[in-house]
C-alpha cells in the first residue's frame, strides 16, 4: 500500500512586469544609480517569474526551491510598491486547478489586480509541487520517508496559511481551488499522509508495538478528518478530483485503523489478554476485508490482509485450545492512544534557503509614505517660519514707505533726488522693470491653460471608462462582478478636485497680484526713466538745511540703521532655516521593524520641534526687536516733522517720494509673487502629468480587466442552454439495449446505503431453427410490405410445410416479440393446437414491437413495419403474476 495523494498545481497567464514597475521606479526616483539599480532588479525579477511560472516545473526540489524563491521575493517586493488597482495596478490571471474546463468554455480562470492573489496562487503551487515530490519518494529508505514527511508537512502548512489569509488577501470570492473550505481540506489530507509516513518509518525501525499503535491510530484519526471535510462541505464533492480522492481516504482510514488495532493486539498478546488479541484481529479484519471489497481498484491491502489473517488463525488456534479466554466486544475495547509526531510547516518568508532581496536598498512604501507626509511638514514649518518674516519685513518697508523714510532725511535741500530714491530706481532697472513683470503676467494664462487642459484630459480618461463600466454592469447585472469603477475611482476623483482647487485658488492669487501691479504701475514706470526726467518728475520745495545738524536727524538715522541690521539678519536666518536637513529613514525603518508600524506624526513632530525649535525663537526675537524699533522710529519721525517747515509744496513733494519708495517695494514683491507663480505652475504641471500618467495606467488596466472578463462571460453564455429543460413524456422514451448496466460509482463506508436493483427478466429464448425451404415458403408474405389489421381467418391447409412453433405462455399485458423478419406460420390458417382451443383463437398476424428493458434484439433482423396485435388469453387458465415491478 503506497497510494499517495498529490495536488495538481495551478495555471498561470504570462504578465509583463517590467514595464509598470520600471515606469514606478523612473517617476518616483532620481535619475543615478540606484535608479538604474532598481530597474535591472525588476528585469530579473520578471525573469524569476518566467522560470516559476512559465514552464513546466519537474518533481524535484530544485523546482520547488524556484518557486518558494519567487514567493519569497513577493513577500518582500509587497511593502515597497504602492499594488493597488487605482495605484500600481497588476492583473494576474490563474485558472482552477481542479476544472478541467470544457471543449469550447474553457477552465474556470480569475483575474485580479491584487499581489496578494499572486502570493496565494504560488504558495499553493509549491504546496501541490511539495505533494508531487513527496509522493514520488522512496519509502524504502530512511532518505526518501525523512523527505516525504518533510515536503508532506510543507504542503499542508503552505495550505493551511492560504486558508487563514486568503480572504483578506483577495477581497473577494475566490476560484474554488483556493477556497478556504478546498485548502483546509488539502491540508488535513497532507497531514495525514505525514503522519502516515512516520507509521511507516517506525515499522521499518521496528519500534516497540505500542507507539507503532498510536501511531497509525493518530494518522487514522487526520483521515477521518479529511474525510469529513470531503464529504460535508458543499462544494467539494462537485470537483472530480475529490470524487476520485474520497475512495483512497476511506481507505487509508480503515487500512490505518487496522494496522492499529493489529500492533495492539501484539500487545495485548504480551500482557496475556488473549480475548482482547483475538477482538483486535477480528476488528481489523473485517476493516481490511471492506478494503478489499470496496477499495481493491485504489488501495491494495493483501499483505496485510495476510499477515492479520494468520495472526488470527494463530490466536484463536492457541484460545481455543489451552487459554480459553472470553473474546470480548469491540466496543468493550479499550480506545487505543494517539501519538501525533507531525506539525503543519509554518509559512514565514524566506522559505528559501537562497533568497536575496533585489531590492534591498529600496524603503518600503510605508516609509515613503512617511518620508511624504514628513517632507510636507517640514515644508509647513519653513514656509510658516520664512512667511512670518517676509509679513514683517513688508510691514516694516510699508511703515518706513509712509513716514517717507530715508528720503525725508536725504531731501533736506528740497531740490535734489534722494539717495535712497535713486538706489531704488537703479535696482528696478536692472531686474527688467517694467518689461519684466508684463513678460511674467502674460506667460500665467499659458501655464495655467496647459494645467487645466492636463487635468481635464485626466479626469475625462476616467469619466469615460467609468461610463463604459456602467453600461455593461447594467447589461450583465451580477454577471459583471468586477469592482464597480465609481468606487474605484475615488481617490484619483479626490486627488483630482484638490488639483482643482488648488488651480482656482492660484487663480485668485494671480488676480490679487495683477491689481497691485496696476495700482503702482504708473511709479514703477516712473522709477523706471532716467535720472534727469526723474528729477522732473519729483516737485520742488523749500530747503530744510536748518535740520541737517539736528539731534533728531541723528536719532532717525541711527533708529533706520538699526531696522536695516534687523533685516539683513532675517535673511540670514531664512538661509539657515532652508538649509536645515534631517535624514528620517532612518528613524522611520526603526520604528516599523520595531513596532510593525509607524507613528509618523509622532516622530515627525519631535524632530521638527528638535531641528526648528531654536529658529523659531529666532524669529519671535526679531519681530519684537523690529516692533520696538519702528516705535522709536514713529516717535522720532512726528518730533522731526514738527521741526520741519511745513507747505503745500513740500507737501506734494513728500507725497511723490512715498508713492516712489512704494512702488519700488511693490515691484519686488510683485515680481517676487510672480516668479513663484512661474515656478507653482510649472511644478504642477510635472504632478499633473504623473497624475495624467496613474490615471492612462489604470484605465488601461481597467481596459484589458475589462475585455478578459467579456471573453470570460462570452464562453460562460455560449455554455448554456439555448432553451429550459424539460421532460419527455415517457411513450416517447425508446432505452437503448445495453450489453451491461453502468459503472457503479466507489462506495464508502460513511455513504449510506442504497437500496436494492430491481430484478432483471429473464433472458430472451433462442429463436427456433427453420429452413430456407420454410421461410421462402409462399405463404409467407415479403418483410417489406404492409400486413392488413384485422385479416379475414384462413382455413388450415391440407398438408404441414412445417414443426409448428412452440407456444409460451404470455403475461398479462405484454405481448412477446417474434423474430423480426421471420414468420414461421405464414402457411397456417391457425396454431397447430387441439380443435378445442382452436375456436378461441385469432390468426396469427406479424408483428414487431420494440425489444423490452435489459433484453437485446435479436441479430441480423429486417426491419419490419409494426402492426398492433392483441394476445388473448386463454380462458380455462389462471392469469399469472406479471414478472416485471410496476412503475
Amino acid at each position: 500500500m503506497a497510494t499517495f495523494i498529490s495536488v495538481p498545481l495551478k495555471k498561470s497567464s504570462e504578465v509583463d512586469l517590467v514595464k509598470p514597475l520600471s515606469k514606478f521606479v523612473t517617476a518616483s526616483y532620481p535619475t543615478g544609480e540606484d535608479q538604474a539599480e532598481y530597474i535591472r532588479s525588476v528585469e530579473e525579477l520578471n525573469k524569476l517569474r518566467k522560470s516559476a511560472l512559465g514552464r513546466p516545473l519537474d518533481k524535484h526540489e530544485s523546482s520547488l526551491e524556484i518557486l518558494m524563491r519567487y514567493y519569497d521575493q513577493l513577500c518582500a517586493v509587497e511593502p515597497k510598491f504602492p499594488f493597488s488597482e487605482n495605484q500600481l495596478c497588476l492583473t494576474f490571471t490563474w485558472k482552477d486547478a481542479f476544472d478541467k474546463g470544457s471543449l469550447f468554455g474553457g477552465s474556470v480562470k480569475l483575474a485580479l489586480a491584487s499581489l496578494g492573489y499572486e502570493k496565494t496562487c504560488v504558495l499553493f503551487n509549491g504546496a501541490a509541487l511539495a505533494s508531487q515530490i513527496a509522493s514520488e519518494q522512496n519509502l524504502d529508505s530512511d532518505e526518501g520517508l525523512k523527505a516525504a514527511a518533510k515536503y508532506y508537512q510543507l504542503a499542508s502548512g503552505a495550505f493551511g496559511h492560504i486558508k487563514d489569509t486568503v480572504l483578506s488577501a483577495l477581497n473577494r470570492e475566490p476560484t474554488m481551488d483556493i477556497s478556504p473550505e478546498t485548502v483546509g481540506t488539502l491540508s488535513l489530507i497532507m497531514l495525514a499522509q505525514a503522519q502516515e509516513v512516520f507509521f511507516l518509518k517506525a515499522t521499518s525501525d521496528k519500534m516497540k508495538d505500542a507507539i507503532i499503535a498510536k501511531l497509525a491510530n493518530q494518522a487514522a484519526d487526520f483521515y477521518s478528518d479529511a474525510i469529513k471535510q470531503c464529504q460535508y462541505k458543499e462544494n467539494l464533492p462537485k470537483y472530480i478530483y475529490f470524487q476520485e480522492v474520497f475512495p483512497v481516504l476511506a481507505a487509508k482510514h480503515c487500512i490505518m485503523q487496522a494496522n492499529a488495532e493489529l500492533h495492539q493486539s501484539i500487545l495485548a498478546k504480551q500482557k496475556k489478554h488473549f480475548g482482547e488479541e483475538i477482538a483486535r484481529l477480528q476488528h481489523a479484519t473485517e476493516l481490511v476485508k471492506t478494503v478489499a471489497s470496496r477499495y481493491d481498484e485504489y488501495v491494495s491491502v493483501k499483505d496485510l490482509s495476510d499477515k492479520i489473517s494468520r495472526a488470527l488463525t494463530a490466536a484463536k488456534k492457541d484460545n481455543d485450545f489451552i487459554y480459553h479466554d472470553r473474546v470480548p466486544e469491540v466496543k468493550d475495547l479499550e480506545h487505543i492512544g494517539k501519538a501525533a509526531l507531525v506539525k503543519a510547516t509554518a509559512i514565514t518568508p524566506p522559505l528559501s534557503a537562497k533568497f536575496t532581496d533585489l531590492f534591498e536598498k529600496m524603503v518600503p512604501m510605508a516609509v515613503q509614505q512617511s518620508m511624504s507626509v514628513y517632507s510636507q511638514r517640514k515644508a509647513e514649518t519653513v514656509n510658516r517660519l520664512v512667511g512670518t518674516m517676509r509679513e514683517a519685513t513688508n510691514l516694516c518697508n510699508g511703515v518706513l514707505a509712509s513716514l517717507n523714510l530715508p528720503a525725508a532725511l536725504e531731501d533736506l535741500s528740497g531740490d535734489s533726488i534722494p539717495q535712497s530714491i535713486v538706489e531704488k530706481a537703479h535696482a528696478i532697472v536692472q531686474q527688467g522693470g517694467l518689461q519684466s513683470i508684463e513678460q511674467l503676467i502674460r506667460d500665467l494664462p499659458e501655464l495655467l491653460t496647459r494645467n487645466r487642459e492636463i487635468l481635464d484630459e485626466s479626469l475625462k480618461m476616467l469619466d469615460d471608462e467609468e461610463s463604459t463600466d456602467s453600461e455593461l454592469r447594467s447589461k450583465f447585472s451580477q454577471r459583471w462582478n468586477r469592482t464597480p469603477s465609481g468606487d474605484l475611482y475615488k481617490p484619483l476623483r479626490a486627488e483630482g478636485g484638490n488639483f482643482r482647487s488648488v488651480l482656482d485658488k492660484a487663480v485668485q492669487a494671480d488676480q490679487v497680484v495683477k491689481e497691485r501691479y496696476n495700482t503702482h504701475c504708473e511709479m514703477i514706470a516712473l522709477l523706471c526713466k532716467p535720472e534727469a526726467e526723474l528729477t522732473a518728475a519729483i516737485p520742488s520745495a523749500n530747503p530744510a538745511k536748518t535740520l541737517q545738524g539736528s539731534e533728531v536727524v541723528s536719532v532717525l538715522r541711527s533708529q533706520l540703521s538699526q531696522l536695516e541690521e534687523v533685516k539683513r539678519e532675517r535673511e540670514v536666518l531664512e538661509a539657515e532655516i532652508k538649509g536645515v536637513t534631517f535624514d528620517m529613514s532612518s528613524s522611520f525603518l526603526t520604528a516599523l521593524a520595531q513596532d510593525g508600524a509607524i507613528n509618523e506624526e509622532a516622530l515627525s513632530m519631535s524632530q521638527l520641534d528638535q531641528s526648528y525649535g531654536s529658529y523659531s525663537q529666532r524669529v519671535q526675537a526679531s519681530l519684537r526687536s523690529q516692533e520696538e524699533l519702528l516705535g522709536n522710529v514713529q516717535a522720532s519721525h512726528q518730533e522731526f516733522s514738527s521741526l520741519k517747515q511745513s507747505n503745500s509744496e513740500a507737501n506734494d513733494r513728500e507725497e511723490v517720494l512715498k508713492k516712489l519708495a512704494s512702488a519700488h517695494d511693490s515691484y519686488v514683491e510683485i515680481t517676487n509673487n510672480l516668479r513663484e507663480g512661474t515656478k507653482f505652475y510649472n511644478d504642477l504641471t510635472e504632478i499633473l502629468l504623473k497624475f495624467q500618467n496613474k490615471c492612462s495606467d489604470i484605465v488601461f488596466a481597467r481596459k484589458t480587466e475589462r475585455d478578459e472578463l467579456l471573453k470570460e462571460l462570452q464562453q460562460s453564455i455560449a455554455r448554456e442552454p439555448s432553451a429550459p429543460s424539460f421532460s419527455v413524456p415517457a411513450y416517447q422514451t425508446n432505452p437503448t439495449p445495453t450489453a451491461a448496466g453502468p459503472t457503479p460509482a466507489p462506495r464508502t463506508v460513511f455513504q449510506p446505503q442504497q437500496p436494492q436493483a430491481k430484478a432483471q427478466p429473464p433472458e430472451r429464448p433462442p429463436p427456433p431453427a427453420f429452413t430456407t425451404q420454410a421461410a421462402s415458403a409462399p405463404g409467407n408474405p415479403p418483410s417489406n410490405q404492409p400486413q392488413p389489421v384485422n385479416p379475414p381467418p384462413m382455413a388450415p391447409p391440407s398438408m404441414a410445410q412445417g414443426p409448428p412453433y412452440p407456444t409460451y405462455q404470455g403475461y398479462p399485458g405484454y405481448a412477446y416479440q417474434m423474430p423480426m423478419g421471420y414468420n414461421p406460420y405464414a402457411a397456417y390458417g391457425q396454431y397447430n393446437m387441439p380443435p378445442t382451443m382452436q375456436p378461441n383463437m385469432q390468426p396469427y398476424v406479424p408483428y414487431q414491437q420494440a425489444p423490452a428493458p435489459g433484453q437485446g434484439s435479436y441479430p441480423g433482423a429486417a426491419p419490419t413495419q409494426q402492426h398492433p396485435y392483441i394476445y388473448q388469453q386463454q380462458p380455462q387458465q389462471p392469469p399469472p403474476q406479471p414478472y416485471y415491478p410496476q412503475q
